[in-house]
């Protein structure tokens, strides 16, 4: 291991609070909700539902960094292209072309995570970890697409069993950096277990609940 990646691992575990940053998840919640909070000085929004995101688009601030952080169907992919800042969930090679093919030219690439089923449970979208670096390496090759890190949903299970899957995230981005990839993003942590993400090496944190209150899911 070089001696850049070194310390980048040892400043995981030595950092302020602002080298985190704070991804509002924003999905359910109304435009006005959203604009409230950025009032306060938030910028990073997280959202899961294309087509509710793309109607708050253009009703909210264009400073807004936008970060896609639920699965992306096919016919989602042009609007994802054109007005994301962030995609999280990558795991297929078909939306990761079609989102590199339809990014406009005048817009730098997408800054994208590999997203990681490291829980195995099969409801849950991403890759097996052994699949990882391959499809890694192939996202490099797509030019509007930027390689950032990697992303993860640790099971709704007990402490100990997502601190488990947390440590493996680590080691997943830990090994694939030692691989020569140089990522820079781990993305886990909800409002529920941002602490111990936050303690294993965490970047980003995705807090939803905490900021906004429960959700009504059937007024989606």
């Amino acid at each position: 291991m070089d001696t850049s990646l070194s310390n980048r691992y040892q400043n995981l575990l030595n950092r302020l609070p602002e080298h985190i940053c704070l991804i509002a998840v924003s999905k359910t919640f109304p435009a006005d909700d959203i604009q409230a909070l950025y009032d306060l000085g938030q910028r990073h929004f997280g959202e899961n539902y294309i087509q509710e995101w793309q109607e708050k688009v253009f009703r909210l601030p264009e400073s807004i960094i936008w970060h896609i952080i639920g699965d992306i169907q096919s016919n989602k992919t042009r609007v994802v292209a054109e007005n994301a800042h962030w995609v999280h969930t990558l795991a297929r090679e078909k939306i990761a072309e079609r989102l590199s093919q339809q990014r406009p030219e005048n817009k730098p690439p997408i800054e994208v995570c590999v997203e990681v089923n490291i829980s195995g449970e099969t409801q849950k979208h991403g890759l097996a970890v052994g699949e990882v670096f391959e499809f890694c390496q192939y996202i490099k090759t797509l030019p509007q697409l930027n390689l950032r890190g990697l992303m993860a949903v640790p099971s709704d299970a007990d402490e100990i069993t997502v601190r488990q899957q947390m440590q493996k995230m680590r080691e997943l981005f830990v090994s694939l950096n030692n691989q020569g990839l140089k990522l820079d993003t781990l993305s886990m942590g909800m409002s529920g277990d941002w602490q111990w993400a936050v303690e294993y090496g965490a970047t980003h944190i995705r807090i939803g609940s905490a900021l906004f209150g429960q959700r009504n899911y059937a007024q989606k």
